[in-house]
């Protein structure tokens, strides 16, 4: 099955769902000629990941962390999303990058990993 076949559904985890509107839509548009990649979902809270990945039909392949949560926040959130849709593949921004770099940076940073998280296996 390629990767072109079916959408691929990512979901964020953001405090500021706007944001992450903004930044993970610049990054699909950035690669919309290799990869089919829909932004499904964002939850604001830890307590939303497990819900809103089970709510989202096919079952999302992608969860990134964004940058306002702790390194124990992050690695708690990526459980929770391998827990619940084993197989899934999650990107945690490292902490503070988006009050370093603002989106620019995030962007950025998401687009030199995004080859390397589409190709995991």
């Amino acid at each position: 099955m390629s990767s072109q076949s079916t959408p691929i559904n990512l979901v964020s985890v953001n405090t500021v769902p706007e944001r992450a509107k903004k930044v993970i839509g610049t990054v699909i548009e950035n690669v919309k000629d290799k990869y089919d990649i829909v932004h499904a979902g964002n939850s604001t809270t830890i307590e939303g990941v497990k819900p809103l990945l089970e709510s989202i039909q096919p079952p999302p392949k992608i969860l990134f962390c964004a940058s306002m949560w702790t390194p124990e926040q992050q690695e708690e959130i990526q459980k929770i999303a391998r827990d619940t849709i084993p197989g899934i593949k999650t990107q945690a921004t490292p902490t503070g990058l988006q009050a370093q770099g603002g989106p620019e940076g995030v962007i950025k940073y998401l687009m030199e990993r995004i080859d390397d998280i589409m190709t995991e296996k």
